[in-house]
């Protein structure tokens, strides 16, 4: 939470209010993990219908995994990273959560 400091102004010896801080909240992306089972055909439809991403980004994203092993497939609130990553897993997909650094 940011704290207000009530500061005088030299110019108008008015108080001014500042913010010393700022907090902010990471955000938390949701992870898919390669496995050697579901078809890449497969994980791009399972892109499509959970995240809504058009054909080329879910088929991008999809290559990532293949190829890298991992893909930050989402990234935001808590909550509905929690959520994508229950549903990823009813469709058969590896996935974690991990706040961004």
């Amino acid at each position: 939470m940011a704290s207000v400091k009530p500061q005088r102004s030299t110019s108008t010896g008015q108080d001014v209010e500042t913010n010393e801080s700022v907090s902010t909240k990471r955000p938390w992306s949701v992870i898919v993990w390669d496995d050697p089972v579901t078809p890449m055909t497969v994980v791009v439809v399972i892109f499509r219908k959970i995240f809504g991403f058009p054909n080329a980004k879910a088929t991008q994203l999809m290559m990532q995994v293949h190829n890298e092993g991992r893909s930050r497939v989402w990234s935001g609130e808590r909550e509905r990273a929690e959520g994508y990553c229950v549903r990823l897993h009813t469709h058969g997909l590896a996935a974690t959560i991990e706040q961004d650094s």
